[in-house]
């Protein structure tokens, strides 16, 4: 494996690490919860039961989602196609969840890094991957 190779196997386990810390949020308490969300700046968390359930399926689909990308970093030349198009589902969900950050009114430095950092990181990604398998070939 080259070095683009190699970058892109330590990008997607910081990632997946990161992710995985989503999985504290599925069984914390909802006080915690709670807190978490006045700390953010976020004002009380709703008590509603889909609030919950939300917050609480979506941390959980992140850490799943976290483990995907280790087991592609795995295997990267068995898995390569895999990450190519995460990178481009990257690109495409970059802007929407900017835009749902937007329109949801989320605080600014929430906005200014969800959406950009995907498509960034989706960027990066991409350019790597594409490097890695010019120069394997």
């Amino acid at each position: 494996m080259n070095q683009a190779g190699r970058f892109v196997v330590v990008l997607l386990r910081l990632s997946a690490a990161m992710m995985a810390f989503a999985l504290i949020a599925v069984f914390m308490p909802g006080e915690w919860i709670d807190a978490t969300h006045r700390w953010l700046g976020m004002g009380d968390f709703p008590e509603e039961p889909i609030s919950y359930y939300l917050a609480r399926s979506l941390s959980a689909f992140y850490a799943i989602f976290g483990g995907l990308l280790w087991l592609i970093s795995v295997d990267l030349e068995r898995y390569r196609n895999i990450g190519f198009y995460l990178c481009y589902a990257g690109l495409a969900f970059g802007p929407i969840v900017l835009f749902i950050d937007i329109s949801a009114d989320m605080p600014f430095y929430w906005t200014l890094l969800e959406g950009p950092f995907v498509i960034i990181l989706s960027v990066v990604l991409l350019a790597l991957l594409k490097k890695a398998r010019r120069t394997d070939q």
